[in-house]
């Protein structure tokens, strides 16, 4: 099969990328408004960009409401605020991302939705997502605009890690962690780990 993206609908190009770029690391990123409500809303189109200085980078896509606005509440409290937070989804959370991913209104408080502990940032008001075993806190580099996509990228302020995965040696135990990855229309949780050569 040859394939010319530019001949594709969004949607037939979605479906491609989606199940060909896997499993996909998920940004659950929690941000708060001027107002004071948090939101918290899960993005498989993230990586890092940077070490020095460390920097994140995930996208958002489109979103049409009732209401007419197409702005996601994560985009426009992070807008309003130049801040938010990205947690790690583990096994534990997975049911409660999946609740976060549902189209509430902008004064809802997600975290209470999904059942999630809201906790205080070191470093931004954002708030961080206490079952999470890591949390990233960002400020705002730049918004890219890419067509109805945004290419939102932060800059690294403050790191979080639960004692139990933090190694000796500054690694992350991942095959403790549990970490959760999107598939095309699912999730697969990354415990099968091996080294090469083999």
């Amino acid at each position: 099969m040859k394939i010319d993206p530019s001949t594709l609908s969004r949607k037939e190009a979605y479906k491609l990328l989606i199940g060909s770029v896997v499993p996909r690391p998920i940004a659950w990123v929690s941000t708060t408004n001027e107002m004071g409500v948090h939101n918290i809303a899960p993005f498989s189109f993230f990586t890092v960009v940077s070490t020095n200085p460390a920097m994140l980078a995930f996208n958002i896509g489109p979103n049409k409401r009732e209401d007419g606005s197409e702005e996601k509440d994560t985009l426009a409290n992070i807008k309003e605020t130049k801040q938010f937070v990205i947690n790690l989804v583990t096994m534990p959370n997975a049911n409660a991302m999946h609740e976060s991913s549902l189209p509430y209104s902008p004064e809802t408080n997600e975290f209470e939705k999904a059942g999630l502990t809201a906790i205080s940032g070191e470093r931004v008001k954002a708030p961080r997502v206490k079952e999470s075993p890591i949390n990233m806190e960002c400020e705002l580099d730049q918004i890219i605009e890419l067509n109805d996509d945004r290419l939102v990228i932060g800059k690294l302020v403050y790191f979080h890690v639960d004692d139990e995965y933090y190694m000796a040696n500054g690694r992350i135990d991942i095959e403790k962690l549990q970490v959760v990855g999107r598939l095309a229309g699912n999730y697969a949780l990354i415990e099968n780990l091996f080294d090469l050569p083999q």
